[in-house]
């Protein structure tokens, strides 16, 4: 029988919380605030942001969630994240810990106690602890947690040089689930960690008709040779808020003779490789301009006027537009 490098012992309620807090020391998080259902309260420090094992989010990843901007002290677009919110709930079955009203302020009320002016707001929703089985276990209260925290940073360059991607091995996800926002990441986990090991940003899924999907937690969109900026239908991929609200902001460079039109459709690969620009779109890059796919260049190479223009129509909406909510610090 192997010998244990360490005995093991019996821990007491400050020896967890020590190690907890260790733990969190050799981490370089910054998560500035915590709301859990479950603890009935926030808590600031991250050792006590914590989940029970035997949630089901936790080992069957029955949970969803979503993700809103925090900037400049404003909530963005929370409506329309909370909107997909209830659809992923529906989805998978899960019931609503609280009413919507009460759920906005909880998050809001979160996101004062954390003192952040900017980062990003995640929130999740599971069916509860109480059992190890496939089904939630009987009698378990639905969990809400709401987590502030700076949000995902990405490198400088993908703005200014572009990023490069693939198109991944993995097989897209079947309609139902990659319309859902689920804690069941695995392929796009898997897409990421094949991108990075092939020395590329991000990879792209392609369904089996053979039209573009989506990336691994943002969407694409494209500037088709005609001057159309084009985005694949939401059928088979996530509806992305950061996709319809630019989308809908796009229509302002239509006037402005920017680009000639804005649809939603089935986009074949070979149309879309042909594009004059490509992008990616997501709460957290924002628009990023893609200038590589599979080792060939995306138009000339090099970020383009649409992305440019799209990234500063969405970084005014998001400062100075109609979907922000004050935050009473």
């Amino acid at each position: 029988m192997a010998q244990l490098t360490h005995p093991l012992r019996l821990l007491a309620a400050e020896d967890v919380l020590a190690s907890l807090t260790a733990l969190r020391a050799k981490q370089p998080v910054k998560y500035a605030a915590f709301y859990s259902s479950q603890l009935g309260g926030i808590v600031t420090d991250p050792a006590l942001m914590i989940i029970p094992f035997d949630d089901h989010m936790v080992h069957r990843g029955h949970g969803i969630f979503d993700t809103a901007g925090l900037v400049d002290g404003k909530i963005y677009d929370l409506e329309a994240h909370l909107d997909r919110f209830h659809r992923s709930a529906e989805h998978s079955r899960l019931t609503m810990p609280v009413p919507r009203a009460e759920m906005r302020e909880i998050i809001v009320s979160t996101v004062a106690a954390s003192r952040q002016r900017d980062g990003a707001i995640r929130y999740w929703v599971t069916s509860g602890p109480g059992s190890l089985e496939l089904s939630p276990a009987a009698g378990a209260e639905p969990g809400f947690f709401v987590m502030v925290f700076p949000g995902l940073v990405y490198p400088e360059r993908w703005y200014t040089e572009g990023l490069k991607v693939m198109t991944t091995t993995y097989p897209i996800k079947p309609s139902l689930y990659a319309v859902t926002k689920s804690n069941n990441y695995l392929p796009n986990v898997l897409m990421q960690m094949e991108a990075k090991a092939s020395g590329v940003d991000n990879g792209v899924f392609v369904d089996g008709n053979g039209n573009v999907g989506e990336s691994s937690n943002m969407n694409v969109a494209f500037v088709t040779a005609d001057g159309v900026l084009r985005h694949p239908k939401f059928d088979h991929i996530l509806a992305g808020c950061t996709s319809l609200r630019v989308l809908e902001l796009a229509k302002r460079l239509v006037t402005d003779g920017v680009i000639q039109g804005v649809e939603v459709c089935d986009i074949p690969v070979g149309k879309a490789r042909a594009a004059r620009e490509m992008v990616l779109l997501g709460s957290s890059v924002k628009v990023a301009p893609i200038v590589a796919w599979d080792n060939r260049p995306i138009g000339d190479g090099k970020p383009g006027p649409v992305s440019k223009a799209l990234l500063a129509i969405l970084e005014e909406d998001m400062r100075t537009g109609d979907r922000l909510i004050d935050v009473p610090y």
